[in-house]
């Protein structure tokens, strides 16, 4: 597969079919952009487990999370990683060895690896790179348009007061 540009009905079956996910690398952080994307994810209704052994044993914003994917009570459809491309090869080791296997490989904004992506595919499972769901979801659901993000939120810093226009009568 071309991993350099994917099909929207490609990506929409992805975000369709998925359920669960795991995603690793999530941080607690506010500031995170894992932490931003858990957040939309969980608001649209997907099944979100936590994989970072600093959090093992806690929730980030009721999402369980765990030391490895081998601790998660299920197999999550999809595997999300929040991680750079050399740890990647590790991640998709461990994701393996889940029975069932996870149905998609996901690798966040700016992760990209290869070899990684065809070893996954050759098990049968789907793979994304260098996109991230929640962006995708936006962008498909039209969330996102041209104006920008449609969260609800202008800013995350104070506005400052703008002076009202004078209008020619």
């Amino acid at each position: 597969m071309n991993h350099d540009r994917y099909s929207d009905d490609y990506i929409r079956g992805i975000l369709a079919g998925v359920k669960s996910m795991a995603m690793v690398g999530l941080s607690a952080n506010v500031a995170r952009p894992s932490y931003f994307a858990l957040g939309y994810l969980l608001k649209k209704g997907y099944r979100i487990y936590g994989v970072n052994p600093a959090l093992a044993g806690k929730s980030v914003l009721g999402a369980p999370c765990y030391a490895t994917l081998k601790d998660l009570p299920e197999t999550p459809d999809m595997i999300d990683v929040f991680r750079g491309a050399d740890a990647v090869p590790g991640i998709l080791e461990e994701a393996l060895a889940l029975l069932p296997k996870p149905k998609v490989f996901w690798m966040q904004l700016g992760v990209r690896h290869d070899e990684a992506a065809a070893n996954a595919e050759a098990a049968g499972m789907q793979v994304v790179m260098n996109r991230c769901p929640k962006i995708e979801i936006g962008r498909l659901t039209g969330e996102i348009g041209w104006l920008g993000i449609n969260a609800g939120v202008m800013s995350s810093k104070p506005l400052r007061p703008v002076a009202p226009r004078k209008t020619a009568l």
